[in-house]
Order: C-alpha cells, then structure tokens, then sequence
C-alpha cells in the first residue's frame, strides 16, 4: 500500500456544554494531565485539551451529550495502583475487569466527571 498508519495522534471524549471547569480538576488536576493551548480559531467551540504521556486528549463539546459508558479509550500507566489509590482517595469509583483477567493485564475502569469510561491499565 503507498499508505500507512504511523499511531494516534490524538483522542477526543465529548461533554456537556460548559464542562470546562470539571474537565481541568479532573485531568488536569486530579489526572495531573498538562493542559494544552487550543488553537484560536477552535477556542470558541469550547472544551480543553491534555497532553497524556505522548498523545493528546481533547475534551470536546456535544450539544446532544449522552457519555460513553461502553466504548472507551485506554491508558497505560506506570504504577496503575498508586493510580487506584489515587482516586479511591479522591472519591472516583473504580471497577476491575474481572472478565480479562485470563490475559495477565492488570487494569481497572473508572469515569470521567461526565460519565465517559476510561480504561487503566
């Protein structure tokens, strides 16, 4: 093929208007999550941009917002308990994948402040 896939570049989750408040405590300060200066010409869409490792995640706004409670993006983390720990203190419910375990991968799910399931592993 003269064509080929090189990564991700960046992945977007939606949220409700006005979410950027939440969107910063929790990526950028609970997540710990470098924000991002958005273009100008995208500023007036509103949401937030993160750096997350190498990869970008933007948070951006749905008019007709209805979170992702199945499809989800995954994150690699160093020292995933530590993380479990992290947010278990801070209130943020976290579920195990008790199904997958067959495939020596540790990893839990939690959700952003709009209901968007995140996958840590």
């Amino acid at each position: 093929m003269p064509f080929r896939f090189t990564g991700i570049d960046h992945v977007q989750l939606a949220a409700p208007t006005g979410c950027e408040a939440s969107a910063r405590r929790f990526f950028g300060g609970l997540l710990g999550w470098e924000e991002i200066e958005k273009p100008e010409a995208l500023r007036a869409r509103g949401g937030v941009w993160f750096w997350c490792g190498a990869h970008q995640v933007h948070i951006g706004i749905q008019e007709s917002f209805v979170p992702a409670t199945k499809a989800h993006p995954a994150f690699d983390v160093a020292n995933l308990q530590a993380l479990r720990a992290h947010l278990a203190a801070h209130g943020v419910p976290v579920a195990d994948d008790e199904t997958r375990s067959e495939d020596r991968i540790s990893r839990f799910y939690a959700h952003d402040p709009f209901g968007n399931r995140l996958e840590l592993m």
